[in-house]
């Protein structure tokens, strides 16, 4: 009866049963995962947030498959604040940055196509791309330390075929925290136009840049053949994953990219998924922009130098992070990392990701979030290292 898309296991794994368990019990529990910030304590100015969502335009509805003018130009000043031209007409707002993967890999991709993945990197990849009947490929990111994340470039060889569309990078990765660097990404827009692929560039991370590095590149506006959409969003940039805005930035040779644009037209016009109310905020929002990232900024990079320090004196090793929200560290392999993080949470009320969510090579990484409260963050921390001594 239902489809064949669904091929996963509904059944909840053994760490959500655990945790469940936990809670239900009223035990304490130190979560080293929170990637919500709107659950982490932050001060956000509430009352200029949902003033905006009171703007009388908002109950007009004037639908556009790319979006609202304003808001448009909203996003488009953002861009220019970081040194980067993006015209209006350049840009598809969507309801998230995942819905903007579904609009692409429709745009780009048949049914058995396949799109190249970073890897370690985000699991949500699978849902999306499953979803469109899309087939993943996996390429590696290799770590040297102190140096830090580099694109396998003969993985990246290896893993493309005749039915691959378009290689995804997130810049900063999720959750490694590295950036490109430009080589990387003059041999990557090589590769693209070489093998005649489309270039997918998450950038929702991109303004958490945790140090300044002149050889990274922050934010994608290139010239050349190779058609490239930039996707980001409110859910990281300001801190507000419920109020649902995301976008696409489409890149490239004019022709090529008026016909992607005039097909992107008719996906978001048969959804029209972005709400109004949302798009009438969205320039007041913006305008919030540095206060709200301020404040994560502040507690990640305490976050990580807390950490740093104390990962010094352990037996595990904190890679190097650049920016993001996540801190991967890779810990002494006495076990499984199911059951370690298993029996982190049964025995010490730990809660940390295993590194296989995220796809890395081999075990064993726990992968911490970088916004829980000091409060939370520290105790939870000094538990986990004194548990994996």
């Amino acid at each position: 009866m239902f489809s064949a898309r669904f091929k996963w296991s509904l059944e909840t794994n053994r760490i959500t049963q655990l945790l469940a368990e936990k809670r239900q019990s009223g035990d304490e529990i130190f979560d080293l995962t929170e990637s919500n910030p709107t659950r982490a304590g932050f001060d956000y100015p509430t009352g200029e947030i949902l003033a905006a969502l009171a703007a009388p335009s908002a109950m007009n509805y004037e639908p556009h498959p790319r979006g609202l003018l304003a808001a448009r130009l909203a996003v488009s000043d953002y861009y220019r604040s970081r040194g980067v031209f993006v015209a209006p007409d350049q840009m598809h707002l969507t309801a998230s940055t995942s819905e903007a993967y579904a609009y692409l890999f429709k745009l780009l991709a048949d049914q058995g196509d396949a799109v190249l993945v970073p890897q370690p990197s985000y699991p949500l990849f699978d849902f999306l791309a499953a979803l469109e009947g899309v087939e993943l490929r996996p390429y590696e990111t290799v770590y040297e330390h102190p140096a830090g994340w580099r694109i396998n470039f003969m993985s990246l060889e290896s893993a493309v075929n005749a039915r691959t569309k378009a290689v995804v990078v997130v810049n900063p990765n999720n959750p490694t925290g590295s950036f490109l660097k430009r080589d990387e990404v003059d041999r990557l827009l090589a590769f693209c136009e070489r093998n005649h692929l489309a270039l997918i560039v998450d950038e929702v991370f991109n303004d958490y840049a945790l140090h300044e590095d002149p050889a990274r590149v922050t934010s994608f506006d290139p010239t050349g053949a190779t058609l490239i959409f930039v996707l980001n969003g409110f859910s990281k940039m300001l801190g507000l994953p419920q109020m649902k805005l995301g976008w696409i930035v489409t890149h490239g040779l004019a022709d090529l990219r008026r016909a992607a644009g005039e097909r992107l037209d008719l996906i978001a016009d048969t959804f029209l998924s972005v709400n109004t109310p949302v798009q009438c905020a969205a320039p007041a929002w913006l305008r919030l922009r540095e206060p709200i990232q301020g404040s994560i900024l502040m507690r990640i990079r305490d976050n990580l130098t807390w950490l740093a320090s104390r990962a010094e004196s352990s037996p595990c090793r904190l890679l190097k992070v650049e920016g993001g929200w996540c801190a991967p560290l890779e810990v002494p392999r006495h076990e499984p990392e199911e059951e370690m993080v298993l029996n982190l949470l049964r025995r010490h009320g730990v809660l940390a990701h295993p590194g296989y969510f995220f796809d890395f090579h081999r075990e064993a990484f726990l992968v911490l979030s970088l916004l829980p409260p000091p409060e939370v963050f520290q105790p939870g921390v000094n538990r986990l290292l004194v548990a994996l001594e």
